[in-house]
């Protein structure tokens, strides 16, 4: 919940003149829903891909303060995040709302960002692959084909806190989820885009993208400031 539409404009073309030479990337930013046509506006012509942060499962209806898949893509949006810790953890997101957004999403012709990660509490307790295995079965349930899905593993002990999960730990991490959508959906799961969220920075991206299960990151507070977001994008 950061920046107004004027905020908004400012970051973006900032950051969009940073990365001009930028290539082989797979660039996506996920802007509140108030600045998300006029960003979609100025990203035409442009590598950045468009998400919204959060989306509602019905296409329409009384559903007051909601927005949907189909609204969504109406203002342009590529992506749309699902199941971020944030949402768990303060609206009450559970694995079968997280599994129903998944599903108007992939219906409606959007990417989808599904989130997973265990708290501090439960890594604490060993109950890691616990929670990853009953997140990523809870969300999947009854979808046949994930190639418009990538997943983010995101431990919840590590966002916003300023520790980020060692290199052993993301790996060990990421090769388990990989494991497990393999023994779900065979070796599509080798294609599978998953990414680390959890205190992200310039500092640390690339010994995190060295890790042979890391596709990417998806990147939190040091995305709110273009100089830093593009040297992310950059590689530090």
């Amino acid at each position: 919940m950061n920046k107004t539409l004027p905020d908004a404009m400012e970051f973006l073309n900032e950051f969009l003149r940073s990365i001009e030479k930028v290539g082989n990337r797979d660039i996506v930013i996920a802007p509140p829903f108030t600045a998300l046509e006029r960003v979609s506006e100025r990203l035409k012509g442009t590598v950045v891909m468009l998400s919204a942060q959060d989306v509602f499962y019905e296409e329409k209806g009384a559903y007051t303060g909601e927005v949907s898949p189909l609204m969504l893509r109406d203002v342009g949006c590529r992506f749309v995040i699902i199941g971020h810790s944030e949402r768990r953890q303060y609206f009450n997101e559970t694995d079968e709302t997280v599994n129903k957004k998944i599903k108007a999403s992939l219906k409606e012709g959007l990417g989808v960002i599904f989130c997973i990660g265990e708290s501090l509490s439960e890594r604490n307790a060993g109950r890691t692959f616990d929670v990853l295995r009953s997140q990523v079965h809870g969300g999947l349930k009854g979808i046949s084909e994930i190639k418009d899905i990538v997943i983010a593993y995101e431990p919840v002990w590590a966002i916003g806190t300023g520790v980020t999960a060692t290199e052993e730990q993301a790996e060990e991490a990421h090769k388990y989820i990989r494991s497990e959508i393999k023994d779900m959906y065979g070796s599509v799961a080798d294609k599978l885009r998953i990414l680390y969220g959890g205190s992200v920075t310039p500092e640390n991206i690339n010994a995190l993208m060295s890790c042979p299960d890391v596709d990417g990151a998806l990147v939190g507070g040091a995305s709110l400031k273009a100089e830093s977001f593009a040297k992310i994008v950059k590689g530090g």
